[in-house]
């Protein structure tokens, strides 16, 4: 069984969302394949301040989850882009890029985090352009993990200080975005988080073509099951089904 989940934002302050995440571990077996669409974490300051951001708890859970024979993969969020290599490993857990192509069968699944889709938010875009190029990682990381967390909290401040001047529809995602991709993958599903909105949306620009967006961890957890014959997204208690 295959399954997804994105958006839970983990910080040490919020030990029920924590609680949240190991009761969900628990519920898979040997056999499963995760898939984490990014913002798994708060933020992140790079793999060598996992204990200054309290997160080697959440290294441990997932490293006994890929030890019980689960096979965790990560696709890098807008608030923990800068998760390497070296804290995957350490979890058992292989980083793929965004636009990733999962093969179900016959089926070809688009899998992102989303934020890219989001072409209207400007401000976003070109944050999203600089943060992403290796020289400005690589400055940013010679710098020290407390230096770091500052500048990552006065981000995080600005982020959501600018939120509340922009209007929802520019934070959603671009319908000629959406299109654009799935059509350069040759795909008919796509599953993203990032806008907080779960929902399956049946897209009119080609038939029986659809987009999964998967909900985050507040107040209560969302997660998708995927097979070879649908998925079912379950998101505050509620339950979506898609049959393919």
């Amino acid at each position: 069984m295959i399954h997804l989940i994105s958006d839970l934002h983990l910080t040490p302050d919020q030990p029920a969302l924590r609680e949240h995440f190991d009761q969900y571990l628990n519920t898979l077996g040997a056999g499963d394949d995760l898939y984490i669409l990014g913002d798994l974490f708060e933020y992140w300051l790079g793999d060598d301040a996992a204990d200054f951001l309290g997160h080697t708890g959440v290294e441990r859970v997932l490293s006994s989850l890929s030890q019980r024979g689960v096979q965790v993969f990560f696709l890098s969020g807008n608030r923990d882009f800068l998760l390497g290599q070296e804290f995957a490993a350490q979890c058992g857990m292989q980083i793929i890029s965004d636009e990733h192509v999962l093969e179900l069968g016959s089926k070809r699944v688009l899998l992102m985090h989303g934020d890219s889709l989001c072409t209207d938010d400007i401000a976003h875009q070109k944050f999203r352009s600089l943060v992403r190029l290796s020289s400005w990682q690589d400055e940013f990381l010679r710098k020290p993990v407390a230096e770091r967390d500052a500048l990552a909290k006065l981000a995080r401040y600005r982020s959501e200080d600018g939120k509340k001047q922009k209007a929802a529809q520019i934070m959603d995602v671009n319908d000629e975005a959406v299109e654009g991709v799935m059509c350069a993958h040759g795909v008919r599903l796509l599953i993203h988080g990032h806008t907080h909105r779960p929902a399956v949306h049946e897209l009119n620009f080609s038939g029986n073509a659809y987009r999964v967006v998967l909900g985050d961890w507040t107040p209560e957890p969302s997660w998708i099951r995927l097979t070879e014959t649908g998925l079912e997204l379950f998101f505050a208690g509620a339950r979506k089904h898609l049959a393919f």
